[in-house]
């Protein structure tokens, strides 16, 4: 079982918003049945068994095992995955595309560069997983606080001259084996926790 995986096939990604199919999932984290989830979700095994099948269609679940209970065959399956991320590639006619508007102080601009990551990275996952490779990657992930937001400008001025001295240093255009790495670096207010408001 994935940690994560991406959906991108869009009848997949429809598969998924589906209440009972999410709560199926969510449950699947451990391998059942459908006559162990018909009480979890309450529905009738008959019906938890349609969920089932519409899940394992699109590879969101996968059999675990079949045992045998009397006439009957019970099917025991598990999610593919802990938790999924629907890629913009499923709604490939309008996903953002971050070469249309691109602004380096713009919400939707981060936002369409996320969403571009999210569909690269699902690919690059999915080629990596089929060629049984391991796929190198790195990310950090902060908080900072600002004083003020002259600080933050400051910051963002700062880390702009420390990433483009960087890219000088390593970036080899032409180099014979070389493999080019996409790059982004990500400033954005944290959510306030109810905590913190």
């Amino acid at each position: 079982m994935f940690d994560v995986a991406v959906i991108e096939d869009p009848a997949a990604a429809e598969v998924t918003l589906d209440p009972v199919r999410s709560a199926l999932l969510a449950a699947l984290a451990e391998p059942g049945s459908a006559s162990s989830l018909a009480a979890a979700v309450g529905l009738p095994r008959q019906k938890v068994n349609y969920h089932l099948r519409a899940l394992e269609k699109h590879g969101l679940i996968e059999l675990v095992e079949e045992r045998r209970k009397g006439n009957c065959t019970e099917r025991v399956l598990r999610a593919t995955a802990s938790s999924y991320v629907i890629s913009p590639a499923a709604l490939s006619a309008v996903a953002p595309d971050p070469a249309k508007s691109p602004d380096q102080l713009s919400a939707r601009w981060l936002l369409a560069l996320a969403a571009r990551l999210v569909r690269e990275l699902g690919q690059l996952i999915a080629g990596a997983a089929a060629a049984k490779q391991r796929l190198a990657t790195y990310a950090s992930d902060s908080e900072i606080t600002f004083a003020t937001a002259a600080d933050r400008a400051a910051f963002a001025g700062e880390l702009q001259e420390a990433v483009a001295d960087l890219v000088r240093k390593y970036h080899t255009e032409n180099a014979p084996n070389g493999r080019k790495h996409r790059f982004i670096v990500a400033v954005h207010p944290s959510l306030k926790s109810p905590e913190n408001p």
